[in-house]
């Protein structure tokens, strides 16, 4: 997995959403929004794969999601998708999950980072040390 500025590009240029709805980072202001966004205020898209953005084993990164589930249990969860191809990590998209919450999730599960975002407006949050980039997601094609 990349570090620093390759990291950041990573995450930059993926695709997020359920794998029949795929939405990545823009700058142009978006009035189309992702389906999830209607569920509620806010949204968060989280994971537990590769914690550090080091490449993890299959087995730990799927125990490691278990536990994330498990976390958000109560929570309405839409099963989702980070990346594609050989940097592809299962994701939960989480409507109304607040923001710090998801923060406290991200650095328990040591991610480098997660989207937090309102209808189409996103934040690229970087859980340590903790910094927020702002974009719009547009429809990937």
């Amino acid at each position: 997995m990349p570090e620093g500025a390759a990291l950041r590009q990573t995450f930059l240029s993926t695709t997020y959403g359920p794998s029949q709805e795929r939405w990545r980072h823009g700058s142009v202001p978006n009035p189309d929004a992702p389906s999830w966004a209607a569920e509620a205020d806010c949204w968060a898209i989280l994971t537990a794969w590769n914690p550090a953005g080091q490449p993890h084993p299959q087995a730990f990164n799927a125990a490691a999601q278990r536990e994330l589930q498990m976390a958000l249990r109560g929570w309405p969860l839409i099963h989702g998708v980070n990346g594609e191809g050989e940097w592809t990590e299962a994701s939960l998209i989480v409507p109304g999950l607040p923001l710090g919450r998801a923060l406290a999730l991200g650095k328990q599960f040591g991610q480098a980072a997660l989207l937090w975002g309102c209808g189409s407006r996103t934040a690229l949050v970087w859980c340590q040390p903790l910094t927020v980039e702002r974009f719009w997601l547009r429809q990937s094609e």
